[in-house]
């Protein structure tokens, strides 16, 4: 059965998240929640955790996964990212947007998308989100929570953890964060093209 903690959505307990973060080094699979919903996240070479991810969100291999950064200096580690491009993403995070930008060789092959060789990256724009990024020191491989045949992610922490207690090691529930996941804006060519419109505005593109 997975654990379940309630962590202040404004000002996170230090000891909570120091116990989070412990969880997902020793290879636990957590909910956790973001500025835009609640996502499932691990540590960025746990392949096991990755398959748990594609097996509950019956995803096959040409999807998207997400890193979610602390902040750009770290993002930069793992997408190859231009003048031009920093400067779109400078004016975008943190915020509920995921970035389709190559990835260099930091991120595993097996998370790349397999024609394009792409990743999405993230700088959420939530309190307990950055203070787990923080407390890891590096990117969370992260998948937004929605679940096979639903329209929306789930929004609740407590179905959650009745949904998926024998999926996961921990849920995190840090409040409501709505069910609009991020807008995902594909980066890795000359133009910007939003992808999904989602909860970030289109506009700070000139979209």
């Amino acid at each position: 059965m997975s654990q379940f903690f309630s962590i202040h959505p404004e000002n996170p307990q230090p000891r909570l998240i120091k116990q989070a973060v412990e969880i997902i080094r020793k290879g636990g699979l957590v909910v956790y929640p973001t500025d835009s919903c609640y996502a499932l996240g691990c540590c960025l070479d746990n392949k096991d955790a990755l398959e748990r991810i594609r097996r509950i969100r019956q995803l096959d291999d040409k999807h998207h996964f997400t890193l979610a950064c602390r902040d750009l200096s770290e993002l930069g580690t793992y997408a190859r990212v231009d003048n031009q491009q920093f400067r779109r993403l400078k004016a975008a995070t943190p915020g509920s947007y995921t970035f389709i930008l190559l990835a260099t060789k930091e991120v595993p092959r097996r998370v790349w998308h397999p024609k394009k060789q792409t990743i999405g990256l993230r700088v959420p724009d939530h309190p307990v989100a950055l203070a787990l990024l923080e407390e890891m020191g590096s990117p969370m491989l992260s998948s937004t929570l929605l679940l096979p045949g639903e329209d929306y992610p789930l929004t609740d922490a407590w179905e959650i953890r009745e949904r998926l207690e024998h999926d996961v090691e921990l849920v995190i529930e840090g409040g409501y964060c709505g069910m609009e996941p991020t807008t995902v804006v594909d980066l890795s060519s000359d133009a910007p093209e939003i992808l999904r419109q989602g909860k970030g505005s289109a506009a700070v593109f000139g979209l």
